[in-house]
């Protein structure tokens, strides 16, 4: 009698593998991704209230999110950073996604309106008015 596995057992066991690891690795894929999106969030937010104060000292956004101010933009992570709206009474911050993080923007302005302006596909559908962490849209 001899001891060990048929082949048949060994592919059993391969396809049981494969079904485990192809339900696993996207839904790892998408933990990872969530884990990132508060980066943007958190900054996001610092920005708002480096802003404020800089509207407080200014009375006015103009200026702001510069280098040598009290609102600089945070450095570039998985998201880049930039104000494209700045006038005396508002402001608007964005982040836009970077590699694995490429498809998400966030934004916030001075009324704290928090957007979803682009996810990747299967995250939900922009502009969101919340800030998208969950795939579906999920806020």
């Amino acid at each position: 009698m001899r001891n060990g596995f048929t082949l048949i057992e060994l592919m059993v066991t391969v396809a049981i593998i494969a079904i485990l690891a192809a339900i696993a690795v996207p839904s790892y894929q998408n933990y990872v991704i969530s884990g990132k999106i508060p980066q943007a969030t958190n900054n996001l937010a610092s920005m708002r209230v480096k802003l404020e104060q800089y509207f407080q000292d200014n009375r006015t956004y103009v200026g702001a999110c510069m280098t040598g101010t009290i609102a600089p933009l945070p450095t570039a992570d998985n998201f880049t950073y930039s104000c494209p709206t700045l006038t005396a009474t508002t402001f608007t911050v964005q982040a836009a996604g970077n590699g694995s993080m490429s498809g998400f923007t966030y934004t916030i302005d001075e009324s704290n309106n928090k957007t979803t302006t682009a996810v990747p596909s299967g995250w939900g559908t922009a502009p969101i008015s919340c800030w998208v962490v969950k795939k579906g849209g999920g806020c």
